[in-house]
């Protein structure tokens, strides 16, 4: 089976395999687990950071970024396309009592204007405006980049109107990947980022969350009560550090496998959207139909839209596994 669904689907690595099983543990939540404080450390570095935290999920990540970083009643702004607002199963309000405000976007970019035109003046009518959420690379929007220059330009006024900043950097390592600028350019221009180990890195469990220390040490009680305390956590934590350490430049490989994925689709008559990174829009009508005759041709893929399919390569996925994608397309085309 070609499990194109998402870069989730991975599986260790026999050299990550070795990293787990030979960990040092300690107890994490009384931060005694090595591996865990290593893990916390280097990516830290890596993003720029005073400190960083290990949980759970990259949900629970955006969702401690959210909760430690606004009061009940406040507002939170985000592009429309967002995964925090989209596929979060409504933790924002759930969790944190904010209220969520979406805003357009080309490519799930924000633009300052939109957000000068979308801040709410000091009255006892509105939300408070108290945070703003930024992707990159934004799932929704097919793995697109966000420019630096863009997201500078963003941050800057959310500075000018005293909101504190959120990326979520789920797949940032692929943002550095197609554009060669560090991770931690875009980072460094956040007060908290998220980032993900099991997704294109590879790894089977994690996300951390990075900020200055003071933050994250407000993040650890947030973490705590959101039942994302670990005991024993450096067996799942020594395979996201493999992963931080060995998988980041690999992950061009990937981006170069969707962009033949979508030449190959397209040379069939369907339409596509050029990969930036590792994920693939292909438009192809009754998306159930679709799915299933796809899933008959031992491929799988998810929808992304009425009408629109997701294909996400990974390191699980070769080129012969691409080929034979495109091939169970053109089988599908052919009965069309």
């Amino acid at each position: 089976m070609i499990d194109l669904r998402s870069d989730t689907v991975t599986r260790p690595t026999p050299e990550m395999r070795r990293a787990m099983a030979e960990a040092p543990v300690g107890d994490d939540v009384f931060g005694d687990d090595p591996t865990v404080n290593e893990l916390e450390k280097y990516v830290a570095d890596l993003l720029g950071k005073e400190a960083a935290i290990y949980a759970p999920s990259g949900t629970m990540t955006n969702q401690m970024a959210l909760h430690i970083q606004t009061r009940p009643g406040d507002e939170v702004l985000l592009h429309a396309g967002a995964h925090i607002y989209n596929y979060e199963a409504g933790a924002p309000a759930l969790l944190s009592s904010v209220q969520v405000r979406p805003l357009p976007g080309e490519g799930g970019t924000v633009s300052p204007e939109t957000l000068r035109e979308a801040f709410r003046p000091e009255d006892v009518h509105f939300p408070r405006p108290r945070l703003l959420c930024l992707e990159n690379t934004h799932n929704a929007a097919g793995g697109r980049v966000y420019p630096l220059e863009s997201f500078r330009a963003v941050v800057d006024e959310a500075r000018n109107l005293n909101l504190r900043v959120h990326l979520d950097g789920a797949r940032i390592f692929n943002a550095q990947a197609a554009t060669g600028i560090p991770a931690r350019h875009w980072c460094e221009l956040a007060d908290t980022v998220s980032v993900c180990s099991s997704k294109g890195l590879g790894a089977p469990v994690g996300s951390l969350l990075a900020g200055d220390e003071q933050t994250i040490e407000r993040a650890r009680r947030a973490r705590k009560a959101f039942g994302g305390g670990m005991r024993q956590a450096g067996i799942v934590a020594a395979g996201a550090l493999y992963a931080f350490r060995n998988h980041i430049d690999r992950l061009a490989e990937d981006h170069e496998r969707a962009r033949r994925l979508a030449e190959g689709i397209a040379e069939l008559g369907y339409r596509t959207t050029p990969p930036e990174t590792n994920i693939v829009l292909v438009e192809v009508g009754d998306v159930a139909q679709f799915l299933r005759e796809l899933a008959q041709e031992n491929v799988l893929a998810t929808p992304a839209g009425l009408t629109t399919v997701r294909f996400c390569t990974h390191l699980d996925v070769g080129d012969e596994g691409v080929e034979h994608a495109i091939a169970a397309v053109a089988g599908i085309r052919k009965r069309v």
